[in-house]
């Protein structure tokens, strides 16, 4: 198993043999101190609390028929935890099994989740997150989390195509860089799926090491200190975006080849890519010589009430049982050394892991988001193929589709709102239709921020424009919109495809699914490679909505039980 050090450590000469294969290390004991002085501080007082009740002449509760002394909370124990650690959620019986807890997760994307827990809306008693860097970085996140135990580790690594890493000269004991992963990206010979670093830890947490790696001073980073050019060759080889690893695994599942032929995510996923036998060939997994960033996991208290409750679940996680668990079902690593020992067998080994530093300054790490998405990644040109049929008239339904566009044109600034509004350089095509295919209205989003507000205001006018009324020719529109993207295609490469597909009913004019799914036989390659995503919306046909999806190798989106604009926010991370 791989010591893990930081960048500090290393450069102050401590060995990796001085470090526990759990990699609890000085720089992080230092970290852990005021949560377990806290933790300390806790059991006394509840030890004084016991005596004095036990001096009170009280009789005592009787033993459950099972045998345990453990009391159920009344009202359970719920917890906020990001989509990666769905495969945790057997831990919920577990945790009430052993400890009387009952537990309920809920679970959501990472930057929803974190703007939840810094505005008090999470409405959970703790949070559970791959790291909590970002939340803990704003004094409102701060403020909000009464106590933080990681459970466990997973560096953030890259899984290569085991013949494309032979043709790069990266297996064995070859020392491989980041500027040497750049410059693969750069050329054409690294192309990986990542997910968005706008929605989601994986690739946020990318994102800050590549920056941290590059950078001449990455302990203190600011936004100076950012090799924008690197980066830049870097993100050339993104070529697969979407929001969970679950997507990002499909798609990728059906791409390695001469499409994708990298996965950057957590150790642990791709450990269990590897395992599922699933792909056409194993991915090489490259720890770059200068460091990663790991995740941590820390499982993050909210409710001051519930503090008892959390130390049972603490203790019982951080407990060789579920230590063991975690590292057999889930491959992530331990903080138990003995435990870490004894499944050290289920990790790659012989390589020291270099951990990098990440910034505790929010505003940096803002910066950099921002950079990303409005200078650094591949622009993205897609068409909003708009239902405007008299149908919306009805439930809010046109009130919903035009407070979407205008969350997209820049009228939500919350932390999700402001990452998934349209950004610099992005091309984006309004194609209404009803009765006929309406003519299409194209926006182009300036660098300049005064040119891009008034660009925000003219999306927003038209929305507010839009007129709905007629019946509804939903598959000739889509086949429109592809075919216009294909021509767009052929003269700009350099930009990112998708269409958007929306409709609350059935198409009832021009193609039926038949007609759309022969003629879609007939596009050119390049259009087939255009993904459509589409939102089940109102009385839409889901089967029919999904089939062209699954056609086009995009993605449904289910609009029937969320706000409409929560569902256009959350396509934009696949964009």
């Amino acid at each position: 198993m791989f010591p893990l050090l930081c960048r500090s450590c290393l450069n102050s000469g401590i060995a990796a043999s001085n470090h526990p294969d759990a990699v609890r290390h000085p720089c992080l004991a230092k970290e852990e101190k005021f949560h377990n002085i806290t933790r300390v501080t806790l059991l006394l007082l509840l030890a004084v609390v016991t005596m004095a009740l036990a001096a009170c002449d009280q009789p005592s509760a009787p033993a459950s028929s099972s045998g345990s002394t453990a009391a159920p909370a009344a009202a359970g124990f719920s917890i906020l935890a990001t989509s990666d650690l769905r495969d945790a959620e057997p831990l919920a019986g577990m945790i009430q099994q052993a400890t009387g807890v009952k537990v309920r997760f809920v679970f959501g994307g990472t930057m929803e989740s974190a703007d939840k827990v810094i505005n008090g809306k999470a409405d959970t008693d703790a949070a559970w997150f791959a790291n909590a860097k970002y939340v803990l970085s704003d004094p409102a996140g701060q403020a909000r989390v009464k106590m933080q135990e990681k459970i466990m580790l997973s560096p953030l690594v890259i899984g290569v195509s085991q013949s494309d890493a032979q043709r790069l000269g990266w297996t064995g004991d070859a020392k491989v860089t980041w500027q040497s992963i750049a410059e693969a990206a750069q050329a054409g010979k690294l192309r990986y799926a990542m997910s968005n670093p706008a929605s989601s830890n994986q690739g946020f947490m990318a994102l800050m090491g590549v920056a941290a790696a590059f950078a001449d001073k990455p302990e203190a980073l600011t936004l100076a200190d950012v090799r924008k050019d690197r980066v830049r060759e870097f993100l050339a080889g993104y070529k697969l975006v979407g929001d969970n690893s679950t997507y990002l695994a499909e798609k990728f599942i059906e791409k390695q080849g001469a499409e994708i032929n990298a996965f950057i995510n957590y150790e642990s996923w791709l450990l269990s890519l590897n395992q599922s036998g699933k792909l056409r060939e194993p991915l090489a997994l490259i720890y770059p010589h200068e460091g990663v960033a790991t995740a941590d996991y820390p499982l993050l208290l909210l409710d001051d009430a519930k503090r008892a409750d959390y130390v049972k679940i603490v203790d019982y996680l951080k407990g060789p049982g579920a230590q063991r668990w975690l590292a057999e079902k889930t491959l992530r690593r331990l903080l138990d050394p003995e435990v870490a020992r004894q499944t050290a067998s289920l990790f790659p080994s012989g390589r020291l892991l270099v951990e990098l530093p990440f910034t505790a300054d929010r505003a940096v790490a803002d910066a950099l988001l921002d950079a990303y998405m409005n200078q650094f990644r591949t622009p993205i040109a897609s068409v909003f193929v708009l239902d405007v049929s008299g149908s919306m008239n009805e439930a809010g339904r046109r009130q919903g589709l035009v407070e979407s566009l205008h969350f997209l044109a820049g009228a939500d600034n919350s932390i999700t709102g402001r990452l998934a509004r349209l950004a610099s350089r992005e091309r984006v095509i309004m194609l209404p239709f009803s009765t006929m295919v309406l003519p299409q209205r194209q926006f182009d989003i300036p660098a300049n921020d005064q040119a891009k507000a008034q660009t925000f205001a003219q999306i927003r006018s038209y929305a507010d424009g839009l007129r709905m009324e007629g019946r509804t020719r939903l598959y000739d529109a889509a086949l429109a919109a592809l075919k216009f993207l294909t021509d767009e295609k052929m003269k700009n490469p350099g930009y990112l495809y998708s269409v958007v597909l929306f409709t609350d009913g059935q198409s009832n004019e021009g193609l039926d699914l038949a007609g759309f799914q022969q003629a879609y036989q007939q596009l050119s390659p390049a259009a087939r490679d255009i993904p459509v995503f589409a939102i089940l919306y109102g009385e839409g046909n889901v089967n029919a909505l999904e089939a062209v999806a699954q056609l086009t190798r995009g993605k449904t989106f289910d609009a029937r039980k969320v706000r409409l604009p929560t569902v256009f926010r959350e396509i934009r991370a696949y964009q």
